[in-house]
């Protein structure tokens, strides 16, 4: 998923990762559980192959799942390899937070134990980071409940074998390796509950003479859960009531059991998530929302529903159970952050300000006229803004040519004509490489932080200051004319040639804007590209002395 010269993550690699983590808790049984969590090393994680060992009852592990080679699958699924020769493995080679990776030149002393394992055929590493084939990596799984899982049960590991990309895992993908065998755990202990769960149902609806023994299991499957559990009414006028709590859940929202019974969780959920609950009061109804806690904070929960039915009567309340993923989202939210944002100045990178402005703009060619929203249902026939009809061609629905999209236009006059847009503010700075010459780069980065500052103070609430990279900033500022833009880039223009402070003295750059206006059927490389020329010519038309202050 990454190299080490990668110093963000792709933001489709990361939804990925997202997806495949969110599907671990979808399945329906454990062993389609422990499947998707092999399935997903392989698809969301990037490696080749991945092999699920679950611990059995008796200490020993079991090859319980297997993904990526159906020769290598059918050849080790279901063998077991004792717990004293995986404990020597797990406590050898390298520890890279709860990972632990076994080099080739420590691994061959392991060819002769008892622990099923496999080879991917390759020619041996050329360079110092590259996989060898004879490499081993393993993510232990622990129980869910200690932070970490470093003190948990092992309930089993994770082995992956050869990256796609033939190189040794970098930072971001040993955390994303280890997170993710910490989702898995929770996943598979979860399919274990409510497998365990999913029987007692069934015995109080098959065998009404052993009810008594049933609701016991139940009550300590509900009460002692390592996660929140609640059951409320469904139907009538209490529906969603909150009959039942267990202690975990009280914990987590820091409510006392006899005040969750004066709730619902509607009552309970974020403001913005009212409506993801509603979607999901049927069975089988997930979703991941904010309960509230009593202190007025919020918390981030998985929430999972099963109806618990009377066979006379039909349903009779709902099962809820409710897992705490706060650290996961503040994972997820930190991971999004780094991938879409500059590490040294915090503004939004190159990536995410070609996604803003490429979301402002049509996918399909427009039309000269901006087109208003047309139903070809009803024959109705197009029109350009100024009332004149024109033709789409034979047989061409509107809809087709056009998006349900507010298009955006730009002022078509050197004049400011009054037309409002999405203007593009091309930065680059004047005299920036002498700094860097004269006094270091520390000096340089002083002078981008506090660039990037200013600039952000001079724009409005819903512009976007982003760092193209080097010394060149983009500003994208809606609802401008012309008149608008220059103004506003004579006001960053004064803010920037203030002296700015670095490594104990004042030093001066200029900078010089291009504007560019932003239009449907431009492509964000085409808008940019134009305001950078705008830039240049700016650039060039003043005196070299005149571009910077002092």
């Amino acid at each position: 998923m990454e190299t080490e010269s990668e110093p963000y993550v792709q933001l489709a690699a990361l939804r990925q990762l997202h997806q495949v983590m969110a599907d671990l808790n979808t399945a329906r049984s454990l062993a389609d559980t422990l499947q998707r969590v092999a399935d997903g090393v392989v698809n969301g994680l990037g490696y080749e192959l991945a092999c699920v060992n679950l611990v059995r009852p008796d200490g020993d592990l079991v090859v319980a799942a297997f993904a990526g080679n159906p020769a290598a699958e059918a050849l080790i699924t279901g063998r077991v390899g004792s717990r004293d020769s995986w404990e020597r493995r797990l406590s050898m080679g390298e520890h890279w937070g709860d990972l632990v990776f076994i080099p080739h030149t420590e691994g061959w002393i392991l060819d002769d134990d008892d622990v099923p394992q496999w080879y991917t055929d390759g020619p041996a590493p050329r360079f110092e980071d590259e996989w060898h084939p004879s490499d081993r990596l393993f993510a232990p799984m622990f129980t869910p409940g200690v932070q970490g899982g470093s003190c948990g049960e092992l309930i089993g590991v994770l082995s992956v074998d050869r990256p796609r990309n033939g190189r040794l895992p970098g930072a971001w993908g040993r955390e994303a390796l280890q997170m993710y065998a910490f989702q898995a755990a929770i996943a598979i202990s979860n399919a274990r509950l409510r497998a365990n769960m999913q029987r007692a149902l069934v015995r109080l609806e098959r065998e009404q003479q052993a009810l008594r023994a049933s609701e016991e299991s139940f009550r300590q499957a509900f009460e002692y859960a390592p996660s929140g559990m609640a059951i409320a009414e469904m139907g009538g006028d209490q529906h969603g009531r909150i009959l039942r709590t267990n202690d975990a859940l009280c914990r987590l929202l820091g409510r006392p059991a006899s005040a969750m019974r004066r709730y619902s969780f509607s009552d309970l959920v974020h403001p913005e998530d009212i409506g993801t609950l509603l979607r999901t009061s049927a069975e089988g109804g997930r979703a991941e929302l904010r309960l509230g806690r009593r202190d007025g904070s919020y918390v981030w929960v998985s929430l999972r529903n099963s109806v618990v039915a009377d066979a006379a009567d039909g349903p009779r309340f709902l099962l809820t159970h409710v897992e705490d993923i706060e650290d996961r989202k503040r994972r997820e939210l930190q991971l999004a952050h780094r991938a879409s944002h500059d590490s040294l100045t915090g503004l939004p990178n190159s990536a995410e300000l070609r996604a803003r402005l490429s979301s402002r703009l049509c996918q399909r060619p427009a039309h000269p006229g901006a087109l208003e929203t047309v139903d070809a249902a009803y024959g109705h026939p197009a029109f350009d803004v100024n009332g004149h009809g024109f033709d789409l061609g034979p047989g061409t629905d509107p809809y087709d040519a056009f998006d349900h999209h507010v298009h955006t236009a730009a002022p078509e006059s050197e004049h400011d004509d009054g037309t409002k847009g999405l203007a593009v503010l091309f930065c680059d700075l004047d005299g920036f490489k002498s700094i860097n010459d004269r006094f270091g780069h520390n000096a340089g980065d002083a002078v981008l932080i506090e660039v990037a500052r200013r600039l952000s103070r001079q724009v409005r609430d819903g512009d976007t200051v982003a760092r193209l990279g080097g010394d060149e900033f983009v500003i994208l500022a809606d609802g401008l004319g012309r008149a608008d833009a220059a103004d506003l880039a004579v006001r960053l223009r004064n803010e920037i040639i203030q002296p700015i402070r670095a490594e104990g003295r004042a030093v001066r750059v200029g900078a010089s804007f291009g504007i560019g206006w932003a239009h449907c059927g431009m492509t964000a490389d085409e808008v940019l590209k134009s305001a950078d020329e705008r830039m240049y010519v700016e650039k060039r038309s003043r005196p070299k002395q005149h571009r910077r202050a002092g």
